[in-house]
């Protein structure tokens, strides 16, 4: 049987970017009926309307932040 590898760890997020952890809670992200992982690309007309997020866990009392950081400071558009 196959093992499933987290696209985070195959793409070197965690270990290089972050240090390793273990998952609490699973997390998706989908833009109509596609859905966004490492290495995925899409057309700014396949972004134009929000995506759709879904957090898991069972405690509906438990809130996350979900942040999406700017690749592109300030600094490095200006020159």
């Amino acid at each position: 049987m196959p093992r499933v590898r987290d696209p985070l760890v195959v793409g070197r997020v965690i270990g290089d970017v972050l240090d390793p952890f273990t998952s609490s809670i699973s997390l998706r992200v989908t833009y109509g009926n596609r859905e966004v992982s490492n290495g995925c690309e899409f057309r700014p007309s396949a972004v134009v309307n929000q995506p759709r997020v879904e957090i898991g866990g069972n405690d509906l009392r438990t809130c996350y932040t979900l942040l999406l950081p700017s690749w592109f400071s300030d600094s490095a558009l200006s020159t």
